[in-house]
């Protein structure tokens, strides 16, 4: 699976080439304007020529990029998708209530996050080691709040409120909340929980 981070940075380029474009086109039409000292009554081939070369890459890039950003795909048929895991959190009063300390994830599980909100809207958001931000949503109560992720890469990730639900929604955060890691580093997790719980 690409990396949101992958995904951005090859847009930057993208967007940077469309706009470099686009501020080309009206340079061309000021020149233009400055030079004759009035707007022409008929452009030239060149300017058309340039307005298909905008339209051209605009929709372009759209269409190229379509699929290329791995969970517009998986959110829209997440109700089908076969997951391999599903984790149960409710939020409430301001704190996470995780079905444990440490959610254990193998590399390569698809899973689903069920969560509930009991009183206010909150967010859900993993956060990377780094601080950057894997994915988020927000988490209305009363409403079912479901997103599947696939975790392609060994990491520790936090949980953090995304959303602002008063002065307090400032302190959900849970750090490690999140670990994937390869088969047997996750065995080697599950057998530490359980002598720590023993």
């Amino acid at each position: 699976m690409i990396e949101s981070a992958d995904v951005f940075s090859l847009m930057k380029v993208v967007y940077i080439i469309y706009v470099a474009i686009a501020v080309s086109f009206i340079g061309m039409y000021s020149f233009r304007l400055t030079r004759d000292g009035r707007i022409p009554a008929k452009m030239n081939g060149i300017f058309y020529a340039w307005v298909g070369v905008l339209i051209f890459t605009g929709v372009g890039i759209h269409i190229l990029t379509f699929n290329k950003i791995p969970w517009v795909k998986w959110d829209l048929s997440r109700s089908k998708m076969k997951v391999d895991k599903e984790f149960n959190v409710a939020i409430a009063n301001y704190q996470f209530q995780l079905p444990a300390k440490h959610l254990l994830i193998e590399e390569g599980q698809t899973v689903r996050f069920n969560l509930e909100s009991k009183d206010y809207t909150y967010g859900f958001g993993l956060f990377r080691e780094d601080g950057s931000m894997l994915f988020q949503m927000q988490v209305v109560p009363g409403s079912k709040n479901d997103i599947v992720w696939k975790f392609n890469k060994p990491s520790n990730y936090a949980i953090r409120s995304t959303e602002y639900s008063g002065p307090k929604g400032g302190n959900l955060f849970v750090k490690n909340a999140v670990i994937v890691a390869s088969g047997p580093a996750i065995a080697q997790l599950m057998l530490q929980k359980e002598v720590k719980q023993n």
